[in-house]
């Protein structure tokens, strides 16, 4: 009997150590993930205006790592939020411009190409597509993200992009246009990027 409660408290033991180890796991691999309510932490942690010089070219740095390292559902739940605003809107031109093509996802001018090359329903398709997927998106509410006071609520009936933009892309082409835009306007464009290289990516539009 007094060997049966020792090898049942060592095994009860032994459960309990690995449960223990396997939470603790999780939430180690969890602190290690970026979201999007550590971007918005780290911006509001740094006195963006007061930085100059190297310090400066340090927090933007950081700031561009931080995005890249988001997933696909945390980056476009940021852009949608305009949590970077804040901060672009004080950046000078040359700032802008290298953040802008810094923090683009990887591959996005080859996606470009890939989706000038296509017939043109099929572009008109994923456009329309691509729209629809960032206007539900945006009036979904946000789980876990406090809202800034410079970003929109979800559930507004503030565009994704602005009309002017929209009829551009479709009319000029998004190659054209987006090589002839300046760094806020990309940046207004990035969510609709990033969307459809993931439309583009999982292929539903172009097998069907």
């Amino acid at each position: 009997m007094a060997r049966q409660r020792r090898f049942i408290i060592c095994a009860v033991a032994a459960i309990v150590g690995i449960w223990v180890l396997a939470i603790t796991g999780h939430w180690y691999l969890d602190s290690l993930k970026m979201t999007a309510e550590k971007v918005r932490a780290y911006m509001e942690s740094v006195d963006f205006a007061t930085l100059t010089g190297d310090a400066r070219a340090n927090a933007i740095k950081e700031l561009e790592d931080k995005l890249n390292a988001l997933p696909y559902e945390e980056r476009r739940r940021l852009r949608l939020q305009h949590l970077v605003n804040n901060w672009f809107n004080q950046m000078t031109e040359t700032e802008k411009s290298q953040f802008v093509e810094a923090t683009m996802p990887t591959g996005f001018k080859q996606m470009i190409t890939a989706f000038q090359n296509l017939p043109d329903d099929k572009r008109r398709k994923l456009i329309d597509n691509t729209l629809n997927n960032l206007r539900n998106a945006d009036h979904r509410p946000v789980s876990g993200m406090q809202n800034s006071t410079n970003a929109p609520a979800a559930g507004t009936n503030a565009p994704v992009i602005s009309p002017q933009l929209e009829a551009e892309i479709r009319n000029i082409g998004l190659k054209t246009f987006y090589s002839q835009s300046s760094a806020e306007t990309k940046a207004e464009l990035a969510p609709v990027l990033e969307e459809l290289q993931h439309q583009m990516e999982n292929g539903r539009v172009m097998r069907q």
